[in-house]
């Protein structure tokens, strides 16, 4: 157990900031399902609509660090790649 004030601070912080990074984090994985939705029943036009919002959702998750910049970008991608071949 943390014997200093600074460390009871700092647990106080990581726990609210924990909370956070998780409803961050499952907002992503719910966008990215979404998405996969679309493509396996072939939805086109919606997948092509609901890409700017995935794209938005990616970058601000990255921006703030749950997932690196370049896993964002990959997602994307290969996203639009499969969005492509429909």
């Amino acid at each position: 157990m943390a014997n200093t004030k600074s460390a009871i601070k700092r647990i106080r912080r990581i726990s609210r900031q924990t909370v956070v990074n998780k409803t961050r984090k499952s907002k992503f994985k719910n966008v990215i399902k979404k998405m996969n939705l679309l493509l396996v029943s072939k939805k086109k036009k919606e997948a092509l609509a609901f890409l700017p919002k995935l794209n938005s959702e990616l970058m601000k998750v990255a921006k703030t660090g749950i997932i690196k910049k370049q896993n964002a970008s990959r997602n994307i991608s290969r996203i639009t790649r499969k969005i492509n071949a429909l």
